[in-house]
């Protein structure tokens, strides 16, 4: 068999941009998150041992990406099949999928489990959702990169994800209200912390701290 051309592998047409609204890309960021948090409920791995996978998983993710990024031929092959969910920009750029597994790894290294998993439902839910809301109706610049549409919209989500998670675990009552609003704040502070890190890391991570330190002045969880 005579070598493969990979120039029969390059992409055409365009990626995805930032300001793009993607809903592909969307889709797979909740869709995958949440079958992660099924997936570990399921499996009955310790809170650690689930930590220390995904942080095997973003290494081995970031070497990836370092080869990608310096194999043009690997990177034509990459971008062919992972087209539907990425970016321009992450062409010739690291993606959000390492960056995505160490957040959540290290929001779970660092936080009690009930904490580190709603703030991974922050990262779940309010990123995409917030980004779908300020491409949309985002006229207000707060940043470059942020309206206050989307800071809203990152708020609300915060706020119901947390409403629901603590009916569930806590029931009703007045510092649940309160853990909420105050949750919602963080949420929507760690979406536009985003403006210079990359979402995937500083969401759990800048709303798992947030959360841990509310928990001391409103006892929640």
């Amino acid at each position: 068999m005579g070598q493969v051309n990979m120039s029969q592998f390059r992409i055409t047409s365009p990626l995805r941009l930032r300001t793009d609204l993607h809903l592909t890309r969307k889709i797979w960021h909740i869709s995958t998150g949440l079958a992660g948090l099924v997936a570990y409920k399921k499996s009955g791995i310790s809170v650690d041992n689930v930590a220390y996978i995904l942080l095997a998983f973003a290494v081995a993710a970031f070497l990836f990406e370092f080869l990608r990024l310096r194999n043009p031929k690997v990177n034509q092959v990459a971008m062919l099949l992972m087209k539907p969910v990425m970016r321009e920009s992450e062409r010739n750029s690291v993606s959000g999928l390492p960056f995505y597994a160490l957040g959540v790894s290290l929001a779970l290294f660092f936080f009690p489990e009930r904490i580190a998993i709603l703030a991974i439902l922050f990262l779940i839910f309010a990123d995409p959702i917030a980004s779908f809301f300020g491409i949309l109706y985002g006229r207000d610049k707060i940043l470059p990169n942020k309206s206050l549409q989307g800071t809203i919209a990152a708020f609300s989500v915060c706020y119901l994800a947390t409403i629901v998670y603590g009916l569930i675990y806590v029931g009703p009552s007045t510092h649940l209200l309160v853990f909420a609003i105050l949750a919602g704040i963080i949420g929507a502070i760690s979406e536009m912390c985003s403006q210079f890190v990359d979402d995937n890391l500083c969401i759990p991570v800048v709303s798992g701290l947030g959360l841990y330190l509310v928990n001391f002045i409103v006892p929640l969880f």
